[in-house]
């Protein structure tokens, strides 16, 4: 909170002046990992800004079910604030190609986590963490899930992007444009 206080009693004017729209004024959302790597980095390496884009973040950037956290906010970006296009940004070295259900589960259990609860979870995380082998293979699973997702519309162009944390270096995987239907 002291770091907060001493943010707000410093911050330029110029900030506060052109403070960004809710709207993204780029019309993009950008889906990647949540790695601290990425943090001020990844959006200056594509050439974003405060206020040009939608970010959402998880885990390995995956899409796990077609209805959730990821597809529930790209529907709202989509639909209530004027997201036209979609780009999904996996990076190297993601943990998440080290991470298996058993270690996290084991891990989970030392800290208390009720064996019933993992229980209920079990086949999601195996599901999910087990399936995750190759940054570039999940990107491109992503991009199809969220593609073939019959809640995002056709004519809006999902891109795949793999990045390097190391030295800012991008990769188009998938270009989102080839399978569009225009409207």
């Amino acid at each position: 909170m002291a770091r907060n206080r001493a943010f707000v009693e410093s911050l330029p004017d110029h900030c506060l002046e052109c403070e960004p729209d809710k709207l993204p004024s780029r019309q993009l959302a950008l889906f990647t990992c949540m790695d601290t790597r990425l943090v001020d980095f990844l959006e200056p390496a594509m050439g974003i800004n405060r206020g040009e884009v939608k970010v959402i973040k998880n885990a390995g950037n995956s899409v796990t079910g077609p209805f959730e956290a990821t597809i529930r906010s790209l529907v709202i970006g989509i639909f209530e604030l004027d997201v036209k296009e979609v780009m999904v940004v996996g990076h190297l070295d993601c943990g998440m190609c080290d991470t298996t259900s058993e270690t996290l589960v084991k891990k989970m259990l030392a800290r208390g986590i009720s064996p019933d609860a993992i229980k209920m979870v079990e086949k999601e995380l195996e599901d999910w963490v087990d399936h995750f082998h190759h940054p570039e293979d999940n990107v491109r699973e992503a991009v199809f899930k969220i593609r073939t997702n019959p809640l995002i519309p056709k004519d809006v162009p999902v891109h795949g992007l793999l990045f390097n944390p190391h030295t800012g270096e991008l990769q188009v995987l998938v270009d989102g444009y080839e399978n569009v239907n225009k409207p």
